[in-house]
């Protein structure tokens, strides 16, 4: 069983920059990849980005230039970066692992709230 939590979220104004974190444990061996989506109130869970064990990255095309993804020096770690934030990034972030099988995990959310 694979637990995931996140990290960083918070209150920021718009403009401003966010980092969030997300830890695996438990059976990570079997982490294919990664990756951050979002729900805001009312819609739907969006994805944002995933990177793989090895470092390749993919992101939502509407999310390309303001968010990165990277991998952590701890292992099982993974990062969203999150620049010139808007008040339409307002939502909730959940950090996502794909197991082999496939298998997914969720972590419980990061609340981010980015005040006009």
């Amino acid at each position: 069983q694979v637990q995931l939590v996140e990290s960083g979220g918070g209150e920021v104004q718009a403009g401003g920059s966010l980092r969030l974190s997300c830890s695996a444990s438990g059976g990570t061996s079997s982490i294919r990849s990664m990756g951050w989506y979002r729900q805001a109130p009312g819609k739907e869970r969006e994805f944002i980005a995933w990177i793989t064990a090895r470092g390749s990255t993919n992101y939502a095309d509407s999310m390309k230039g303001r968010f990165t993804i990277s991998r952590g020096s701890v292992e099982n770690t993974i990062y969203l970066e999150m620049n010139g934030l808007k008040s339409e990034d307002t939502a909730v972030y959940y950090c996502n692992a794909e197991l082999l099988g496939p298998r997914y995990y969720w972590g419980q959310g990061t609340q981010v709230t980015v005040s006009s």
